[in-house]
């Protein structure tokens, strides 16, 4: 399968060629343009309780399609929603942990589930992160600008602005009290630890809801 990502880094749009017989799983509503000799199947993969986890817990998808291209070569492409970014990443019976929203696409041998945190993902929204698995590759997507970070030692990130990162990397979840943000709250962070790399989006799609939140129209009081 071959691929090129167009129009980096503010309005990135994936383009995939695919052989005939080959396949990608992509996050559903995320086709731009398409050859007509495209094979769609819709399906919640991994089953209904995957399909959920990943919904509910993780901001995907419950159902994902599939593209298989059938009696030649076939385009496709693929946007996410938000302005921003892509980057694909190759896995090696390996894993790569991603933050809600930003799975795009994979190789059909990657498997994406929900992986709940626990009490140290307390203060993250959802308190679940999507975790890629197998071997092939996997496309993620940020809000903005994305920027590879090699971490050795200690890293800290605004929860907002981390999109993806290695397992070898551990993190917790810790409120910067001594940092003020929007609204006077307590600004999270997430402290990385060990060696490994890191994505950090250069936006955070949180910070322009509280900004644009003003803006919003208002029903009239009369």
């Amino acid at each position: 399968m071959q691929y090129e990502i167009q129009c980096q880094p503010s309005y990135s749009v994936l383009e995939l060629q695919l052989q005939p017989g080959e396949q990608v799983v992509t996050e559903a509503g995320a086709m731009v343009w398409m050859s007509d000799n495209l094979n769609v199947t819709t399906s919640a993969r991994g089953g209904l309780l995957s399909g959920l986890k990943r919904s509910v817990g993780a901001g995907e998808s419950f159902f994902q399609n599939t593209y298989e291209a059938e009696g030649g070569a076939g385009l496709l492409g693929l946007a996410p929603g938000q302005p921003g970014d892509i980057v694909p990443y190759v896995l090696d019976q390996s894993e790569l942990y991603l933050e809600r929203g930003a799975y795009l696409a994979s190789t059909p041998d990657v498997e994406c589930n929900s992986n709940f945190q626990g009490l140290r993902g307390l203060f993250n929204e959802g308190l679940f992160i999507l975790r890629a698995s197998g071997t092939g590759t996997v496309f993620f997507n940020s809000y903005g600008d994305i920027e590879e970070v090699a971490v050795n030692g200690s890293y800290v990130v605004d929860n907002g602005h981390a999109v993806a990162w290695e397992p070898t990397l551990e993190y917790e979840l810790t409120k910067a009290r001594r940092i003020r943000s929007f609204l006077f709250s307590d600004q999270l962070l997430m402290r990385f630890h060990g060696q490994g790399r890191l994505w950090v989006q250069s936006r955070n799609p949180r910070s322009f809801a509280n900004w644009i939140y003003p803006y919003r129209p208002e029903k009239s009081s009369g």
